[in-house]
């Protein structure tokens, strides 16, 4: 499958550096809320990352001044007014949450680099990677419960698996808001950083996380994805199939003789 190749006006954009894709949401304007077209868009750019096997981490930005507002609330709102919510929201769901899924089960590492707001479904993006980079200035806000509605777009998937049934209540129905050093206490936000230097940092981070081989990436994410529903007996024998999977890649056999020969 060829890389998709963007325009500058795409609703989001793919990037490819040796290891590293990055899809940057492109809706400034409209602080990169969601809408049909970027959820097509992410769905598409997602599915191409996911089968390129020379692909080890994607990192997962927004330009301008926001990460992501969440869902459009002007089309929404429109919808919700002309009673066709269900067709109009159902349509994007299925898009914008197939791109979740993709995100979640692709054999690779995906980090969240979040500046600026991301509320709603923004938010749920910034946690429903395994991993979230965020600027000191960042700010997360559940919005959901204020207009009458219960979260969307992962926002349980990823907060939930963190930091549990309590706090999850907590964040979506009693808090306005909270900060990244708040989220980085919760354990939502791996690292924080100046906002100048995010861009760099996001960088560096994905380079380490991409000199993992492919098979610790695939095997890791998937055990850790599996474990809180899994059973024992079944969680040690999938630990059992992928360490032998590994082994058999010459990533496994150059790493051990290269440590064997160190220690002799």
């Amino acid at each position: 499958m060829p890389a998709p190749v963007s325009q500058p006006d795409d609703p989001a954009l793919l990037r490819i550096d040796g290891a590293i894709a990055t899809i940057t949401l492109n809706r400034p304007t409209a602080f990169n809320s969601i809408n049909l077209a970027i959820a097509q868009k992410l769905e598409q750019l997602a599915s191409y990352v996911e089968s390129d096997d020379a692909i080890r981490v994607l990192v997962i930005e927004g330009e301008g001044r926001a990460f992501s507002a969440g869902g459009d609330l002007q089309t929404i709102g429109a919808a919700a007014e002309a009673n066709t919510v269900t067709q109009v929201v159902g349509q994007l769901l299925k898009h914008y949450h197939a791109f979740i899924e993709t995100v979640r089960r692709m054999p690779k590492i995906s980090l969240s680099s979040v500046h600026g707001s991301a509320a709603g479904a923004g938010m749920g993006l910034a946690f429903v990677t395994d991993l979230c980079i965020a600027a000191e200035d960042a700010k997360f806000t559940p919005a959901y419960a204020k207009i009458g509605v219960s979260p969307d777009g992962g926002s349980t998937v990823g907060i939930v698996g963190t930091v549990g049934s309590r706090r999850a209540l907590q964040i979506f129905l009693s808090e306005d808001n909270f900060t990244a050093q708040q989220a980085h206490e919760w354990g939502l936000v791996a690292k924080i950083v100046p906002a100048t230097e995010l861009k760099a940092a996001t960088r560096q981070f994905a380079e380490r996380l991409a000199q993992n081989p492919p098979a610790a990436i695939a095997g890791t994410k998937s055990l850790v994805n599996q474990a809180a529903t899994t059973p024992v007996k079944q969680q040690l024998e999938a630990e059992e199939h992928k360490i032998i999977m590994a082994m058999n890649t010459d990533d496994f056999r150059v790493a051990v003789k290269k440590f064997t020969s160190k220690s002799k």
